[in-house]
Parts: structure tokens; C-alpha cells; sequence
């Protein structure tokens, strides 16, 4: 894919990780270009080239307010990302219900271990 499509891509768009941060930062609301700047301690134009990334795949959208511009989230133009994650949720759940099986096992090992090694210091003392 050439690098003017993958701009269109949301998946691509999403895989720079300062965009993600951008993301994050702006799912709690609407920020102006000046507060995303300061959260991520990037320069302007840097932080302008990602929100146009961003804003091309239609993740953002953009607002003046006065001098400002505000960028708001899309979060509905996430939902194919979703969606392809939500297909390995059932192999992730898997292994979750797998680590958790060897934990309790573990668990219940090491209390055998416990309980044996108290009453062998339990039947020395009574000898």
C-alpha cells in the first residue's frame, strides 16, 4: 500500500503510537491543538501532522473556536478495529481461563506443600 493510502487506513493511522496517545487523550473530550501539545510534550506541527493523519480517516474532527482549534473524537470510526479484535476475544479468554487453571493448581500445590511440611514439623516435635 502507498503511503498516501495508508493514510486512509485506520488501522495504519492507529499504528503510530503518538497517535494512539492522541486518541486516548482525546476520548475524555474535545482539547484544542495548544492543550494536546502540552499533554504530549511534541511540537505543534508534529502534533498537526498526526491530528491530519488522524482527521483524513475521519478518527477526528475539527472545530474553530476563536483562534482555536478544537479536535473532537469520532470513536464510531473505531469500530472496525473493534470488530477485528473482537474476533481473537475468544482465544484470549482461552488463555486467560488457562493461566487462571495453572494459577489455582499452583495454588493448591504449594498448600499441599504447607500443610505437609506442618505436620512433619508437627510429628518431630511429638518425638
Amino acid at each position: 500500500m502507498s503511503r498516501a493510502l495508508a493514510a486512509f487506513d485506520v488501522f495504519t493511522a492507529i499504528a503510530e503510537p503518538r497517535r494512539r496517545d492522541l486518541i486516548a487523550l482525546l476520548s475524555r473530550g474535545a482539547q484544542a491543538v495548544g492543550a494536546l501539545v502540552s499533554a504530549l510534550r511534541m511540537p505543534q506541527p508534529a502534533v498537526s501532522k498526526h491530528l491530519g493523519v488522524l482527521r483524513k480517516v475521519g478518527l477526528v474532527s475539527v472545530s474553530k473556536k476563536g483562534q482555536q482549534r478544537v479536535y473532537s473524537l469520532n470513536a464510531e470510526e473505531l469500530k472496525p478495529v473493534h470488530e477485528w479484535v473482537k474476533a481473537y476475544e475468544q482465544f484470549w479468554t482461552h488463555q486467560m481461563d488457562r493461566i487462571k487453571q495453572r494459577a489455582e493448581r499452583a495454588g493448591r500445590e504449594r498448600s499441599a506443600r504447607e500443610q505437609l511440611a506442618k505436620n512433619n514439623s508437627t510429628q518431630k516435635e511429638k518425638e
